[in-house]
C-alpha cells in the first residue's frame, strides 16, 4: 500500500506562549496537513496531554499526526505515525509496534544513513541538517543543497526524502530540483509573528513548483 507523504511537513517545538496544539493549529490553518509532534524532556502525563490534544488539532484539520521519538504513546493515541531518530528505536520494532499501516519515518545524516534506512520498512526519510539550526541539540554537521543533491541522484527513486534543517520559503525550489521529495519546517513557521501566513508560504512555494513540473 502506497502512503501519502506530504511534501511540506510541519514540526511543533515548545514556544515561550504557545503551546504545541495552539502551533499545530495555527499551521494547519496555514494549510499544513502533517503534523509532526516534538515533545522533549516531559513526563509520561505531559507526553499524553499534550499528544491528545493535538491529536484533536490534527483531526479538526483531517491532517496527519505524526509522533516524534515516542513510538508507544504513538500506539496508545492512534496516531498516524512515527519519525524516529538515530538514537531512538529501531524501524522494524516499531513496524512491530504500529502494524503494516502506519507511516514510519527515519532520520540520516550521510549517505551510510540513507543506506541503512532502505534496507528497513521505512516510509520516508528526513535528511540534514540543510543548514545550521538552533532547533535541534546537539546538531549533525550541515550537508546543505550540495549534500542534497548528491544523495537525491541516487536515492530519490528508490525512497521519499524530506530535507530538514533551516529551511525557508525561497530554499523550496532548489530542494525540489534536486529530485527529493520535500522538505521539514519547524522554527520558521513556529517563531514568526504571523505562523498561518509563514505556513501559507511554504504551501505557495509547493503548490508553484508542483504546478510547473505539470506543465513542462
Amino acid at each position: 500500500m502506497k502512503k501519502h507523504i506530504s511534501k511540506f511537513q510541519y514540526l511543533t517545538q515548545d514556544h515561550p506562549v504557545l503551546s504545541h496544539a495552539q502551533l499545530a493549529d495555527l499551521a494547519c490553518s496555514g494549510g499544513a496537513d502533517w503534523v509532526q509532534l516534538r515533545l522533549k524532556g516531559r513526563s509520561e502525563q505531559e507526553l499524553l496531554k499534550l499528544a491528545l490534544e493535538t491529536k484533536t488539532v490534527c483531526r479538526k484539520h483531517e491532517a496527519r499526526l505524526i509522533i516524534n521519538d515516542h513510538v508507544r504513546l504513538a500506539a496508545e493515541i492512534g496516531a498516524d505515525g512515527v519519525h524516529l531518530g538515530k538514537a531512538d528505536m529501531g524501524v522494524s520494532e516499531a513496524r512491530i509496534l504500529l502494524g503494516s499501516s502506519a507511516i514510519i519515518g527515519a532520520t540520516a545524516n550521510t549517505e551510510a544513513d540513507v543506506e541503512q534506512i532502505l534496507q528497513t520498512s521505512a516510509d520516508y526519510v528526513g535528511l540534514g541538517p540543510f543548514r545550521f539550526t538552533l532547533t535541534k541539540e546537539k546538531l549533525s554537521p550541515v550537508i546543505g543543497l550540495e549534500g542534497i543533491e548528491a544523495i537525491a541522484r541516487k536515492y530519490a527513486s528508490l525512497m521519499p526524502i524530506i530535507a530538514i534543517g533551516g529551511i525557508r520559503p525561497e530554499d523550496a525550489e532548489a530542494i525540489f530540483r534536486s529530485g527529493i521529495h520535500g522538505f521539514a519546517v519547524s522554527s520558521a513557521v513556529n517563531l514568526s509573528h504571523d505562523p498561518i501566513a509563514a505556513a501559507s508560504k511554504f504551501l505557495f512555494a509547493v503548490y508553484q513548483y508542483s504546478t510547473q513540473k505539470t506543465t513542462t
